[in-house]
């Protein structure tokens, strides 16, 4: 799994596994903790091969991802579809073991985790599809918990939703950080990304993004009623994420900073986590 994938999954454990949490109040069954995670990575490793095997003839073209096994031709293209196939099945065999609304949620995320980088191509903002796919954690972990049929809708709760919403924001707010870093690359070579579409203004949609998450993240600890644990550890999410949009609208940016502040939200995302697992 290359670094890309890999650092979205690590992010994602402070949304869906703070989902989980959420929604048994603390104490969810550690089988379907299990259960999830393994999923997770299942699903990660399948959207990583998928992304491969379509920038397969882009990558060697771009600096940061010329080396990656499909790129470099390290692997075959058979043994990445092989791959991507055994991925998915095991994703699917786990989820099987899940409520009948969760299933149907983890089929309904399968195509939009492998048409992402179709949108690469032909949608201005492809970010925005990242997004919404990992939202897609959020709403699987959650009714995993708290659903038992497919139309129990009620079980989508409020705070599932803001959850979700903080989700899209943030994931859509580092992957444009981690855009910014392949504008010259993406450009000549005609793919589009969200750093491109907002141009000069990328660093400040980039902020917007990030104040967005924090007031939605706000707006759940006050319905969960979360104790002074889940607002220190947004404290301290909050002051990184000014930090970086800071960083990024000044005139001269070195370059690794984007891949260090790609990673940072690694340690952001299980900041969090333990902020909501003990703030209940």
């Amino acid at each position: 799994m290359h670094d890309f994938y890999a650092g979205i999954s690590l992010k994602g454990a402070g949304t869906w596994r703070g989902a989980v949490f959420l929604a048994a109040n603390g104490e969810p069954p550690a089988l379907l903790v299990v259960i999830i995670i393994l999923g997770t990575l299942a699903t990660s490793a399948a959207g990583c091969v998928a992304n491969d095997l379509w920038d397969r003839n882009i990558d060697p073209h771009v600096e940061r991802t010329r080396d990656r096994p499909l790129a470099s031709k390290a692997l075959s293209v058979k043994v990445g579809i092989v791959v991507g196939i055994i991925s998915l099945l095991c994703a699917a065999g786990l989820a099987v073991f899940l409520n009948p609304l969760t299933f149907w949620l983890c089929v309904a995320a399968v195509p939009v985790i492998l048409l992402y980088p179709a949108a690469k191509r032909v949608f201005p903002i492809p970010q925005l599809v990242l997004s919404i796919a990992w939202g897609f954690a959020v709403l699987i972990s959650w009714s995993a918990v708290s659903c038992n049929t497919v139309s129990n809708l009620a079980c989508l709760t409020q705070p599932m939703w803001l959850l979700w919403g903080a989700t899209v924001l943030w994931t859509l707010g580092f992957d444009t950080v981690y855009a910014m870093s392949d504008r010259e690359d993406d450009k000549r070579i005609g793919v589009k990304s969200s750093a491109l579409f907002f141009g000069r203004y990328a660093p400040y949609a980039i902020a917007a993004f990030y104040v967005g998450t924090v007031l939605i993240l706000a707006k759940l600890g006050l319905v969960m009623r979360l104790n002074y644990w889940y607002w220190g550890t947004l404290g301290i999410g909050t002051i990184a994420w000014a930090w970086q949009s800071y960083k990024l609208i000044q005139p001269s940016i070195p370059h690794p900073f984007y891949a260090f502040s790609f990673k940072q939200n690694v340690w952001i995302g299980f900041l969090l986590l333990g902020g909501m697992i003990a703030g209940l």
